[in-house]
């Protein structure tokens, strides 16, 4: 059966023209609730659904709401666009991932950003200060605006750098924080990523100096997401990173696990929560896991655990996700949609959402004679690897277009390996 969001009432403001007496009336702020998801319509982006609908088997989730990613200073010039268009909709929620932080490109090619490391200035003033102050019209008052904070910051130490991460995170949350009808989440990474329990306490430690840096507060911080773009799946149904095989605990004996403490995105938010609390911000803060590319369905998709032979069998053979290394994370070959946006799947979780519209490409496979198309050889499929992947493959789709383009065979790798799967056409 398919999830999907429950229908909110009509949030528009209506903005009168002069109060009794000459005085205008300002509306009172809306009252911040828990949850911002709950009960909540959220606004589904016309471009992409009209794109995903166009596809063969598209309709089946043209409807579904996606999140608008402001990736550059350009991409400001749309916002109020996308609020109308939301306000349109009775739309409740709109969400923005809010991704244009100096440094941000680390070792990549894709995505290229337009701000260097040492423009923090130009961030605050081009770009946040200009994104408040379209959030903060009273037109919008009533829409809930939930937004991503720079996803992937945490992961490049380059942008752990002072002035840098922690500045972009700080100076975006000390402006849009405050606003009432705002709701911030900042950036986990995902299980592959940061699940050694050793990392859960600094990077817990690095998020909280990082929400109380140029003028932020911690309690500003609404909640926390993980798998940004990534597709790291929900859970792993036929083992757990704490099995033992034999006596060898699978985390160890697994060139998959390699160490981790965690094999999928629930287990790893749960323990990260219990550190972010810890390093000081509210218990009671929510996490949004992005579905919109983890299923790992279709006729790879095992049936059941591995053999207990050794633990390199046991995983191998019982994982879901089927890319050749956690680190993969290009236009995958063999992926599918995963759970549909709803609002509080499971405790601690605020929300299912898609941040990464399904069908943009991750990055252009060939290289394209053009301003901002060299090639990441994470997006080649011809690439052998590096240190950054164990050398693997990168299990990439070839003929794929530049970073944020429609790439039309990416979708319908999604729709044909959706997990739950999508329903049959006329179902």
């Amino acid at each position: 059966m398919r999830i999907q969001w429950a229908a909110g009432t009509a949030a528009v403001v209506l903005m009168s023209g002069g109060a009794v007496g000459g005085a205008d009336e300002a509306a009172p702020a809306p009252a911040r609730v828990d949850n911002p998801y709950a009960g909540a319509r959220v606004y589904v982006d016309e471009d992409w659904s009209a794109r995903a609908a166009a596809e063969p088997g598209g309709a089946a989730v043209a409807r579904e709401p996606t999140a608008v990613w402001l990736d550059r200073i350009a991409a400001l010039d749309g916002l109020r666009g996308h609020l109308d268009a939301a306000l349109a909709q009775d739309a409740d929620v709109i969400q923005l991932v809010v991704h244009n932080a100096p440094g941000r490109d680390c070792h990549r090619h894709q995505p290229r950003g337009e701000l260097v490391a040492g423009e923090l200035d130009r961030y605050r003033t081009e770009f946040i200060d200009p994104l408040a102050g379209v959030l903060a019209d009273p037109a919008y008052a009533d829409l809930r605006v939930v937004t991503v904070l720079e996803p992937g910051a945490l992961a490049c130490e380059r942008a752990q750098a002072p002035g840098v991460h922690a500045g972009a995170v700080g100076t975006a949350l000390a402006r849009l924080g405050p606003l009432p009808n705002v709701y911030p989440y900042l950036d986990l990474g995902d299980h592959a990523l940061l699940g050694r329990d050793a990392s859960l306490a600094p990077a817990a430690a690095l998020l909280h100096a990082a929400a109380s840096t140029a003028g932020a507060d911690p309690a500003d911080v609404h909640g926390f997401v993980s798998n940004v773009g990534g597709y790291a799946p929900l859970d792993e149904p036929h083992f757990d990173a704490d099995d033992t095989v034999g006596g060898v605990p699978v985390r160890e004996g697994s060139s998959w696990l390699d160490g981790n403490h965690y094999a999928d995105e629930l287990s790893y938010v749960r323990a990260f929560q219990r550190a972010l609390t810890d390093a000081g911000f509210d218990p009671a803060a929510g996490a949004l896991l992005d579905t919109s590319r983890n299923g790992w369905g279709g006729p790879g998709r095992p049936a059941g655990p591995g053999p207990r032979t050794a633990p390199e069998e046991y995983v191998e053979a019982g994982r879901t996700d089927r890319r050749h290394h956690p680190a993969n994370w290009c236009n995958q070959a063999g992926s599918g949609l995963g759970e549909r946006p709803v609002a509080a799947p499971v405790p601690g979780v605020d929300a299912y959402i898609w941040a990464r519209p399904p069908g943009l490409s991750d990055g252009n496979s060939i290289p394209i004679p053009i301003e901002g198309g060299d090639l990441d050889r994470m997006c080649d499929p011809a690439y052998a690897g590096d240190p950054v992947n164990g050398g693997h493959p990168t299990g990439v789709l070839s003929g794929a277009p530049l970073r944020g383009q429609w790439f039309p065979a990416h979708f319908g790798e999604l729709l044909r390996n959706a997990w739950p799967p999508l329903p049959p056409a006329g179902g």
